[in-house]
């Protein structure tokens, strides 16, 4: 493939990937905030959500599921889409929060804290796989929303390069788990320093119940 039509497959993608907003645009919402999470599998650290709200000419080619995306086409989109963005705003909630009410709640309560910190109030929110039923706002979920929407393909970035860059400071502060690497995902380096030191702080005690 050329460099031509890789930028015009990129294009077509983009442009697919803004039916929903286009068709709420159209319907009369100008603010749609697009909202996603990353960390819901993890065994330590926080899960951390983004909301984001593009604006009407947004035209930055490369966006999608932040899963697809080579770290380093991140970290530039990362930059691109803070710089375009009306507004954008990062939730967490801590590994003690998800032990206390599970990751589902967890990652709910984060989602609605990155919607209220926006400075601008959104009109329709279009949220990845789960509904906000606190938030008064009218709302659409879709499942597999970081492939289908182009904001909460920006929100998915946003919220995936925070996230990996807190838990590679993570693995200076408690080396011997390769946090650096696996972010907290169970891979065998992170078994293995889990057998060979225990749990640390940011551990996730209800997902490691055998461990206890």
């Amino acid at each position: 493939m050329t460099k031509q039509e890789r930028l015009q497959a990129q294009a077509l993608h983009l442009e697919e990937m803004m039916a929903y907003e286009k068709a709420l645009w159209n319907a009369g919402c100008d603010y749609i905030a697009g909202i996603d999470e990353v960390g819901r599998g993890p065994l330590a650290g926080p899960v951390v959500t983004a909301a984001v709200i593009l604006p009407k000419d947004f035209c930055l080619l490369g966006v999608d599921d932040s899963k697809k995306l080579s770290p380093k086409k991140r970290d530039l989109l990362f930059e691109q889409i803070k710089e375009a963005a009306l507004c954008y705003a990062i939730g967490r909630r801590e590994p003690q929060d998800i032990d206390r009410i599970n990751i589902l709640e967890a990652t709910k309560e984060a989602m609605v804290d990155a919607v209220n910190l926006l400075p601008i109030k959104p009109d329709h929110l279009l949220i990845d796989a789960v509904k906000l039923p606190r938030l008064q706002i009218p709302q659409t979920s879709l499942i597999h929303g970081d492939a289908l929407s182009v904001s909460i393909a920006a929100a998915s970035i946003l919220a995936k390069v925070t996230r990996d860059r807190e838990m590679e400071e993570m693995a200076k502060l408690w080396p011997g788990y390769a946090f650096e690497s696996n972010k907290g995902y169970g891979t065998k380096a992170h078994y293995q320093g889990l057998a060979a030191q225990g749990m640390c702080p940011i551990h996730r005690r209800s997902f490691l119940k055998d461990l206890k």
